[in-house]
């Protein structure tokens, strides 16, 4: 298991931010994510001070990354699948490919995940046997029949968790990803390759009613799309969450969440979802976090 002082989610502008910062101060430091999946990297900006005329936010993103190993911070690009409070006061980080990483401090800078609807009566079966969140709710599928509907690390990752509880697990994948096909070899999950197409069910989940004309019945479904999403993340280690809303992460001023060693920063706090928000909250991270560090060494 590797051991690091700071470990960031997140590697978009609020995270390459606080990893500046943090690493400025000698910290030992890794950013964990896709610098591509940011949503500045395909964006083209023209309202941050200093850039006069448009500029690519992947020519950002790329700055900000020889940034970063200039003051010696570490990148594994990598999506999070699982985060767990260890026993004083420490976390566990867990990557798509099983990568284990302790944190005395974690920043959380993985944006927001925009929820896409995949099928026409998805919304009227939410909490009646659709579900977002496998770590949160495969409790309650103990011996029953389930689906995962997705791509990515998410999908995988979730499959994979069900099958220690639920009798029978599908997976329904929306792309060919025969990569993370492989890493489901000798794993007792079923792949479907077929678009789903409706729920089956009156007042819950009964089946669903793929493309090809098959039928399953089934008890849960979860969607999982792409990489984990924070709320999905943050559930297990308690983070609370803005009370009106419940999508964006609740912070003070220090960007503190209400964890003792976890801050957060950009996109994940609400908004305005700006770059000039998201730096300037990475930056508050950055240096709380190393804050924190000096006051826990004593």
């Amino acid at each position: 298991m590797k051991d690091y002082e700071i470990v960031i989610i997140g590697a978009g502008p609020a995270g390459l931010q606080a990893g500046i910062h943090a690493g400025r101060r000698r910290h030992k430091v890794l950013i964990i994510g896709k610098p591509e999946n940011s949503a500045l990297y395909n964006a083209h900006i023209e309202n941050y001070f200093g850039f006069p005329d448009k500029v690519d936010g992947k020519v950002l993103i790329e700055a900000g990354l020889t940034q970063i190993a200039r003051f010696g911070v570490d990148l594994l690009r990598e999506d999070v699948v699982k985060i767990e409070t260890l026993d004083g006061g420490d976390f566990l980080v867990e990557t798509e490919k099983g990568e284990k990483i302790k944190a005395t401090v974690l920043i959380l800078a993985m944006g927001v995940k925009k929820k896409k609807k995949l099928l026409k009566n998805e919304d009227q079966y939410v909490g009646k046997g659709i579900s977002y969140c496998v770590d949160c709710d495969a409790w309650f599928y103990r011996g029953k029949e389930v689906a995962v509907i997705g791509d990515g690390s998410a999908a995988v990752h979730g499959a994979v968790s069900l099958t220690k509880f639920a009798k029978r697990v599908y997976l329904i994948l929306l792309k060919d990803e025969p990569e993370l096909e492989r890493e489901l070899q000798g794993v007792q999950v079923e792949i479907l390759k077929t678009k789903p197409l409706e729920i089956i069910g009156e007042e819950e989940v009964k089946g669903l009613r793929l493309e090809s004309g098959e039928e399953l019945l089934l008890d849960g479904i979860f969607i999982e799309l792409g990489a984990k999403g924070p709320l999905e993340l943050l559930g297990p280690i308690g983070i609370e969450l803005d009370p009106e809303t419940l999508n964006y992460v609740k912070v003070d001023i220090k960007m503190r969440t209400n964890v003792p060693g976890v801050f957060a920063c950009g996109d994940l706090t609400g908004p305005p979802l700006q770059l000039a928000k998201a730096v300037g909250e990475g930056c508050i991270a950055g240096l709380s976090a190393s804050d924190y560090l000096k006051s826990r060494k004593g």
